[in-house]
């Protein structure tokens, strides 16, 4: 059953989206070589609960961390370990809230010192193409309009793999509702998109194959090929004419700019 949401709620949730992208920027503030994810899942977790919230993850089917963290060929569902992050690393950072009896959830990807063009480009195409869907996110579309976009961008134009097993979602008083929203698909077809729908739209983009496994810890995901993946992640409303997106990159992007750590020209 799909929930749609009051103009009130609406703003409880984009709240909560905004608290999730202000725990991103704070990590990409702090994040370098030699510093573990594990110590940016508590410091994420940290700040999260001293902006009066919870983290969505910790504890959700016993996952024991408040943030995802995925490093080079882990997709999404990264454990956080004490393995310190070196240069060349790219590290998905998926993060969620829960204030105000909403959800707020979204993710981004870092890449660490120097990165090659190749890497830049899977990076900048994965982004490009979460807005590509944001662009079908609009009443009278459907699902499949979201996925066609995001699909035909970057395994038609680009030839890089879309992961068929994790999909986004729809958001709300639950971490994860209806719709489910996939990241590949035929125009025309799915749930049809009406004023009022909250989604989570997040490109999972690998640079080979999109073929992944489970790790041996039960949730890390990788690809099958060994070759890195990219993920980005937006909170968006469903509005007439113009999708309302609820979180934003305007400050990781800024954070991400002055770490000198990171690498941001791709």
């Amino acid at each position: 059953m799909i929930h749609y949401k009051s103009k009130q709620e609406i703003e409880l949730m984009r709240e909560s989206s905004l608290l999730v992208s202000k725990t991103l920027a704070e990590v990409a503030k702090i994040i370098k070589p030699g510093i573990s994810t594990f110590e940016l899942d508590q410091y994420a977790e940290k700040f999260i609960l001293a902006n009066v919230a919870t983290p969505s993850f910790k504890g959700y089917q016993d996952f024991p961390f408040a943030c995802c963290i995925s490093v080079n060929d882990a997709v999404v569902h990264g454990f956080p370990t004490k393995d310190a992050l070196k240069d060349g690393d790219i590290v998905s950072v998926d993060v969620g809230v829960f204030k105000n009896g909403f959800h707020g959830d979204s993710a981004y990807t870092f890449a660490i010192g120097q990165i090659s063009d190749e890497i830049k480009q899977l990076l900048s195409v994965t982004k490009a193409s979460l807005y590509k869907g944001i662009e079908k996110a609009i009443h009278g579309n459907r699902v499949g309009d979201i996925a066609y976009a995001i699909q035909n961008y970057t395994e038609k134009e680009h030839g890089y793999g879309v992961v068929r097993e994790l999909v986004g979602h729809g958001l709300g008083r639950k971490l994860h509702e209806e719709p489910q929203v996939p990241n590949y698909g035929k125009r025309g077809t799915g749930a049809k998109l009406k004023e009022g729908m909250v989604i989570a739209i997040e490109p999972m983009i690998n640079l080979g194959t999109k073929n992944v496994y489970h790790d041996k810890d039960g949730w890390t995901i990788r690809t099958e090929d060994g070759k890195p993946a990219a993920h980005y992640e937006h909170v968006v409303c469903i509005q007439r004419g113009k999708a309302d997106v609820l979180s934003s990159f305007t400050e990781i992007e800024a954070a991400e700019k002055a770490n000198t750590y990171l690498c941001s020209d791709y």
